[in-house]
């Protein structure tokens, strides 16, 4: 996400923040377009399934969403009550973990109302990291795709792990999995793209998501038809790369995505929890 991007969004959510006993707070309607949702009833979905989520961590709901009413001007002067919500940063912030991830207002969201503070390098370094967690579940999810497409035209376990090496091989010149584990320092028994920087996850993601595609639409079958799909797939993705100078295996090796997302996950409940609690109900 673009630095600019950034200070725009981060100037938006501070303006439509209000104040009460000291508490800050957002009104949903007003967050349903910062985040970008054109459509109030899929904005209460993710509203709906926050509240679950507030509730599994054994905060109580009505701390932190508060049900209100709000007049909108209606044509020829007439005025209209319309049901609305005061949410509480951790109430945002919950709403934001179960949006639409693709929404680029919602990978800002998630780390925005996480912070205390509006220290613009802190945001953006946090930004960061949750755009590196969001590339290893992609990759994550298009990998069980390409598993499950492989398995039904013919292709076991282990087959599907000779094409994902191969693949690597292919994008990490002439690196194969066991290799780039042993060049990085990586545990055999660990997932190699659990250390990866983001610019590696996201190209072995772009090189699987064309396998799928490519294995769908050709109806490509059987161990080495797929392997020479994935293998140049990678190849492709790897002469993109090397056009910004960039050579995926000699990138160095970043923290353990795994305890990154136990940290952030334990740093956020903290951050959250304790910043402030709605009391009471509020007419607008």
């Amino acid at each position: 996400m673009e630095k600019g991007i950034i200070t725009k969004l981060s100037q938006s959510f501070e303006e439509y923040a209000y104040e009460q006993d000291g508490v800050e707070y957002w009104l949903a309607r007003e967050l349903q377009e910062l985040l970008g949702y054109a459509d109030w009833r899929n904005f209460l979905n993710a509203v709906d399934k926050a509240k679950e989520s507030c509730k599994t961590t054994g905060e109580a709901v009505s701390d932190h969403f508060v049900d209100v009413t709000k007049t909108i001007p209606m044509p020829k002067g007439a005025t209209k009550e319309v049901p609305d919500i005061m949410l509480t940063r951790y109430a945002c912030y919950l709403i934001a973990q179960n949006g639409d991830p693709k929404k680029e207002q919602i990978a800002f969201a998630q780390s925005y109302f996480a912070i205390q503070t509006r220290k613009q390098e802190l945001l953006e370094e946090r930004i960061q990291l949750m755009e590196r967690l969001h590339a290893r579940e992609k990759l994550a999810a298009a990998e069980t795709e390409l598993s499950k497409n492989i398995y039904e035209r013919g292709v076991d376990n282990k087959g599907f792990a000779n094409i994902r090496s191969k693949g690597d091989w292919a994008l990490f010149g002439g690196n194969n999995t066991s290799a780039m584990k042993r060049k990085l320092g990586i545990a055999e028994n660990r997932p190699l793209a659990d250390f990866l920087p983001t610019i590696t996850i996201s190209a072995k993601q772009l090189a699987t998501e064309i396998t799928n595609f490519n294995v769908n639409k050709n109806d490509l079958k059987g161990e080495n038809k797929i392997t020479n799909e994935h293998v140049k797939n990678n190849r492709d993705v790897r002469t993109l790369l090397g056009k910004s100078g960039i050579k995926p295996e000699q990138l160095p090796p970043e923290e353990d995505i795994q305890k990154l997302k136990r940290r952030l996950e334990s740093d956020n409940k903290k951050l959250l929890i304790d910043k402030g609690k709605l009391k009471g109900r509020r007419g607008e």
